[in-house]
């Protein structure tokens, strides 16, 4: 409470008004004005008693420059305005000061979001659509960062907060698709058996799948840069095939959110698939199910992106 504030409640309570009506008067709370009410009996003052704190060592206009430091460089560390400002008494203040004057103006250390930077020609690119494709490899079974169990202390081991966990999950299967504004590349995954190495690449999916449909809509190509998708044999093939590609493949999420999508309606199956053949049909149907629309939704985000964030 502020000094004004103590002294006015001084005055209502002389007056004869009950603590809880001052209190409520003054929008504090009943403890608060009992407490002040206290110290005034005992003391015949409501300013604060002698503390052995140390002192403040910077002014209310320092604290507010420190604030709009750094407000205006969110990346600039304590230690740096800690040594540009000289507190009262010509003393040198702590970075931990700094922290403090921050903290008190809800300002708080965080690690950063490291995104990649769009530059305006990637940005150009993406707003004009193109085919994003990607693999992804779905175990049978996984630990679900997302499943979480409500237990007591010490209720760790107990059996109703323990879930099987299966050795190399129990198994994998790895998919690729492509998906598009509107459409996806095919409305069956193409499941990779094996391992995919370059020829495979070139030979299952960019000969068979993605430079007939890039043909047939006109699109540019934007796939990761793993070690297949660069490999000569293919970066030659789709200059021959004059298949336009984003220059910077790197630059794409947007697959990743369908697949967990994806992944999100295979869990909540009923029941679950219990082998690797289950896996593949449920992977297939579950595919099919997904709609257009939702695919469309995570295209449109990733252009609203691209206007209003770097990244």
């Amino acid at each position: 409470m502020s000094q004004g504030l103590r002294e006015r409640a001084v005055v209502m309570l002389t007056a004869g008004m009950s603590t809880r009506a001052v209190a409520r008067e003054l929008n504090v709370h009943f403890s608060t004005m009992s407490r002040l009410q206290r110290r005034f009996r005992e003391f015949g003052s409501t300013s604060n008693r002698p503390h052995n704190r140390r002192p403040r060592v910077t002014t209310p206009t320092q604290d507010l420059h420190i604030h709009h430091l750094h407000l205006q460089d969110h990346l600039r560390p304590a230690t740096r305005t800690a040594a540009a400002t000289i507190g009262l008494y010509n003393q040198r203040i702590s970075a931990q000061t700094v922290r403090n004057r921050l903290g008190e103006a809800h300002l708080h250390a965080h690690r950063p979001h490291r995104g990649l930077d769009l530059t305006a020609v990637r940005r150009r690119n993406r707003l004009e659509g193109g085919l994003f494709t990607d693999e992804s490899r779905f175990s049978l079974y996984r630990g679900d960062g997302r499943q979480r169990v409500w237990r007591h202390v010490g209720e760790w081991f107990a059996d109703v907060n323990v879930v099987d966990r299966v050795a190399h999950g129990g198994g994998w299967v790895m998919v690729w698709a492509g998906v598009c504004y509107g459409q996806r590349t095919t409305t069956k995954v193409h499941f990779i058996d094996g391992i995919l190495n370059a020829q495979r690449y070139h030979d299952e999916i960019l000969r068979l799948i993605v430079v007939p449909f890039i043909h047939d809509h006109h699109l540019m190509l934007q796939h990761d840069n793993a070690q297949p998708p660069v490999a000569r044999i293919c970066t030659q093939f789709l200059e021959a095939e004059n298949i336009p590609v984003l220059e910077w493949p790197a630059y794409s999420p947007d697959i990743e959110h369908v697949w967990d999508a994806l992944d999100r309606r295979i869990r909540q199956r009923v029941p679950v698939p219990a082998n690797i053949q289950q896996h593949l049909t449920a992977i297939a149907e579950e595919w099919a199910n997904i709609p257009q629309a939702t695919i469309n939704n995570l295209i449109n985000f990733m252009q609203r992106r691209c206007v209003h964030t770097r990244y």
